[in-house]
């Protein structure tokens, strides 16, 4: 990554957009989400897809992903989560103002997040936003107060007072990616387009980064040394829809709830 970049990312708090994949590639890789779906269903919002299916682990260890993630969090990486979020075509789904790292329990925020479009992210079809410079302000209050069954968060976790007019739309063309930090304030309206937005969310970490709510966590080592093993071991999918490694990431995907989901 260029040093303008990487100054870019360090002001604001992310760095939008990034060219992965060609529009082919992104094709490819948005007709192995579906036909999987085919097969077992919704995967909207589903832990450790890299797990079970070959196309997110190609995705998340992708050299262009990890030569700007080693940029932000240096030379020792582990892959922390794989997921699919999907909105539907002319649906009300949203994401309120929040930030990722709010109730993950992890003990630091050595922590990127990547949002890799495998369909157009535009303003219509309902792309992030961002708060420019938020991160630098550490975690804010949330409120879970008022459920929202058309927020996409576990909890309808939202921050309230802000300032929408400060926000900076992040659209994504199929195979590119944005970039952001832990504590960036983001969020996205309901997608108002005819097709499916679709995109790979790859959270990565420091290995030093403890998950501090619950024992039994996983991660994977994908660039550099673990020269700490807080997390199980994971294995990536060699074949799509193991029956084994599904039942394996149904377990994984309640200890991500119980985490993620709650905020003790």
């Amino acid at each position: 990554m260029p040093v303008t970049l990487k100054n870019g990312y360090d002001k604001l708090g992310f760095l939008s957009p990034v060219d992965v994949l060609s529009k082919k590639q992104a094709l490819r890789h948005r007709r192995c989400v579906q036909d999987a779906e085919y097969q077992i269903g919704p995967l909207h919002y589903k832990a450790k897809m890299h797990t079970i299916l070959r196309s997110p682990y190609q995705l998340a260890t992708h050299p262009a992903i990890l030569a700007v993630v080693e940029q932000i969090l240096g030379a020792d990486i582990l892959l922390y989560n794989t997921t699919y979020i999907i909105k539907e075509a002319n649906t009300p789904a949203h994401v309120s103002w929040h930030q990722d790292l709010t109730y993950w329990g992890l003990d630091g925020d050595e922590q990127v997040s990547v949002w890799l479009a495998l369909s157009l992210a535009d303003e219509q079809s309902g792309c992030m936003r961002m708060i420019p410079g938020s991160h630098v302000n550490g975690q804010m209050k949330h409120d879970t107060s008022h459920q929202d069954e058309n927020n996409v968060l576990f909890q309808s976790q939202q921050v309230h007072g802000v300032n929408e007019q400060d926000a900076m739309y992040c659209p994504l063309r199929p195979g590119q990616a944005s970039f952001h930090h832990g504590w960036t304030l983001h969020s996205s309206l309901p997608n108002r387009s005819h097709d499916r937005r679709i995109g790979l969310n790859i959270q990565y970490i420091a290995p030093h980064v403890r998950q501090t709510k619950l024992p039994g966590y996983s991660a994977l080592l994908v660039r550099g040394t673990d020269r700490f093993h807080y997390y199980e071991k994971e294995i990536p999918a060699t074949c799509d829809l193991d029956p084994a490694a599904l039942n394996w990431r149904e377990q994984k995907d309640q200890l991500h709830f119980r985490i993620a989901g709650n905020a003790g």
